[in-house]
């Protein structure tokens, strides 16, 4: 029976400072793992990274595309692995940095990050999850106003205690906290 296969990925991390209208994370990079997830033809890649998620504590997952502008959470980091298709999505706001996603790829954002679906294949499709407690995420999208409140809730977001793809033993623990480190 096909299944998930997840594979080695080295990160790539992205790190977006604020630009004024976004706040992206001064502390935390995106993560980007690359083709970690092998993903076997005619397999239901949905709700096999669906599975994968949860099994590593991380939940509210949902399974659709990226909205086609440019928003962030203040209240929750976000994991999106691709489960079909590609797309060419924008993170740090209208400066930011552009990823080809495709099928297998997987990319963390942390909560403040501004990210947005520039274009996509017609049969692209994602799933997203959130860390446990980070479930209830906002939407926030740029606007006069929404700062410095929306600033005051990314600082008190809590550092996942899992990787989602890798789980207790995976990178992004580790990651983030020497990124951390080394940026204060």
């Amino acid at each position: 029976m096909a299944q998930l296969v997840l594979l080695s990925s080295e990160v790539q991390p992205y790190s977006l400072k604020d630009d004024g209208t976004f706040p992206n994370h001064e502390h935390l990079p995106v993560l980007y793992y690359q083709d970690c997830l092998q993903v076997p033809e005619n397999f239901a890649a949905g709700p096999g990274i669906e599975a994968l998620f949860m099994s590593n504590n991380w939940s509210g997952v949902w399974h659709n595309g990226i909205y086609d502008f440019p928003h962030y959470h203040s209240t929750s980091h976000e994991v999106i692995g691709i489960a079909a298709g590609q797309a060419n999505v924008q993170l740090g706001g209208p400066h930011g940095i552009v990823l080809p996603l495709k099928k297998g790829d997987v990319v963390i954002i942390p909560a403040g990050v501004s990210h947005c679906c520039l274009d996509s294949s017609t049969d692209f499709l994602c799933v997203g999850a959130y860390p446990p407690g980070q479930e209830q995420y906002d939407i926030m999208k740029g606007l006069p106003g929404e700062r410095p409140d929306a600033d005051a809730r990314i600082a008190l977001v809590a550092m996942p205690s899992t990787d989602p793809v890798y789980g207790k033993d995976g990178p992004l623990f580790n990651y983030w906290m020497e990124w951390r480190r080394q940026s204060l």
